[in-house]
């Protein structure tokens, strides 16, 4: 039986503009979602900003406290929603 290969959601897959918050973080080209989170991945590890005692958790610098809407910490899961708010 051939397993068929999952199509990408062209609602993922669409270029989106990020806020002037948010930019200042990976860049003010339009990108699509999932390369939004690869870009805030590599930005988090670059600073150091994982939580070391509960990896679920992200510690804020300013320039995500922004993004963030003024928290110091938020979760992973959490952060998607936030950062889904700065993009058109």
């Amino acid at each position: 039986m051939a397993t068929k290969k999952r199509k990408a959601s062209a609602a993922f897959m669409k270029p989106l503009k990020p806020s002037a918050a948010l930019g200042a973080v990976i860049g003010n080209t339009a990108l699509p979602r999932t390369q939004v989170a690869k870009k805030l991945w590599a930005y988090i590890k670059r600073k150091k900003l994982q939580d070391p005692t509960n990896r679920r958790m992200i510690n804020a610098d300013d320039a995500l406290k922004a993004v963030f809407g003024g928290k110091k910490q938020v979760s992973m899961f959490e952060m998607t929603k936030l950062v889904s708010k700065h993009l058109k």
